[in-house]
């Protein structure tokens, strides 16, 4: 068998399928193996999570991926990383990274799949189907097997070698693509905006974000170029151009309440000293100015507060866009998955033919989850490839 993409999918598959007998060959054009593990998770590799399910991916057909992550878990990955002997840790909210290096994960697979041909370097420039077999035209020769796995990830961090090539084989052999577009990636303001934000760059703090139904409430970092941190990565997986995000910057808590006491047990305050208590002081003058409410807590007026915990609990703001591609950190849409048996993750209409990992439309949520689904969806195929 042939797999395309020396990934974590592509990896972890080809090792499957070796412990069956399989013989397996691994082409990337990269000149190592597991270029997008190596960087991940600040060099440490956020692996898995301890609490990943279904809802935590996104996909145009979101039982899909219901199959696959049931048949391989995250304690299965986590049984493999001890039994490996590799020391991890917990970081926050169940994400787990390895005490040391990301290299000590790309190990993991590489011993996992010992005995499997690899071939780094190596571009595919053409696939053709023939009856039983695929042919597998490369700048470094020609392959053929009766199977092939496409394990080649989106175009998210082209400086990775990544590309968008898995939707183009799926695209000349038929197949229905939703239409990627960049996730887990920064959003970006116009002028207009940014000069309105002016001075907020480096300011941090947890917000609730919300698109349409969904919400995340995580960390929210304001940029020079509009929005990030891990709330807006979630969120901006969901979000599409046009769309405005509403952010509540003090979540769980009553401000217009709040700044009743305060004129109540200290009336001469400033109201920008007052919300200083509850965020950052420069993110406290900045919106006391949108809500023209300076002054000292006396002097303001009942209907001056509401205005101003509105504008902190409900902003409303249109992004011009994402940082795209070169830092999105996964590709949102990808391979129909109505076209794959979520059992073997094989082409349905293309007997022998498979896709993997980032290249499905199937898209976890920050935090080690995308992972997962290339250990889940990659064990599925190995097991019947």
């Amino acid at each position: 068998m042939i797999v395309i993409g020396a990934g974590a999918a592509g990896l972890m598959c080809a090792a499957e399928a070796n412990k069956r007998g399989r013989r397996v060959l691994i082409l990337d054009q990269a000149a190592k193996v597991g270029q997008k593990i190596r960087i991940s998770g600040g060099g440490r590799a956020n692996f898995t999570n301890l609490h990943s399910s279904p809802d935590n991916f996104l996909s145009d057909n979101p039982r899909f991926c219901v199959s696959a992550l049931a048949r391989y878990t995250q304690h299965d990955f986590i049984a493999l990383v001890e039994k490996h002997g590799i020391a991890y840790h917990e970081k926050t909210r169940g994400q787990l990274f390895c005490d040391g290096s990301a290299q000590q994960i790309i190990d993991l697979l590489l011993d996992e799949a010992h005995g499997v041909t690899i071939r780094c370097s190596t571009a595919v420039t053409d696939v053709s189907h023939a009856e039983n077999d695929f042919t597998v035209q490369t700048d470094g020769g020609v392959f053929a097997s009766p199977s092939l796995v496409t394990a080649t990830g989106g175009p998210s961090i082209p400086k990775m070698g990544s590309s968008g090539y898995g939707h183009t084989l799926a695209r000349q052999f038929g197949l229905k693509v939703i239409e990627p577009h960049p996730g887990l990636v920064p959003l970006t303001f116009g002028p207009d905006t940014l000069a309105k934000l002016d001075g907020l760059a480096g300011v941090s703090l947890d917000a609730t974000v919300q698109v349409g139904k969904i919400q995340f409430t995580e960390a929210l970092l304001f940029t020079h170029r509009g929005l990030s941190g891990p709330v807006i990565l979630q969120i901006s997986s969901y979000w599409r151009q046009g769309d405005t995000i509403t952010v509540d910057m003090l979540p769980g808590q009553d401000l217009f309440d709040f700044l009743k006491t305060a004129r109540e047990k200290s009336p001469k305050r400033e109201v920008q000293s007052a919300l200083a208590q509850l965020m950052p002081k420069r993110l406290a003058s900045k919106l006391v100015q949108w809500a023209k409410c300076e002054g000292r807590l006396a002097e303001i007026s009942d209907k001056s507060l509401r205005q101003l915990a509105e504008q902190v609990h409900t902003w409303r703001v249109i992004p011009n866009g994402s940082e795209g591609y070169r830092t999105a950190e996964v590709t949102v849409g990808g391979v129909d998955t109505r076209e794959l048996s979520s059992k073997t993750m094989e082409v349905r209409s293309v007997p022998g033919l498979y896709f993997i990992g980032e290249a499905v439309d199937v898209t976890g949520h920050l935090g080690g989850f995308n992972f997962q689904w290339a250990w889940a969806s990659g064990y599925a195929c190995g097991q019947a490839v």
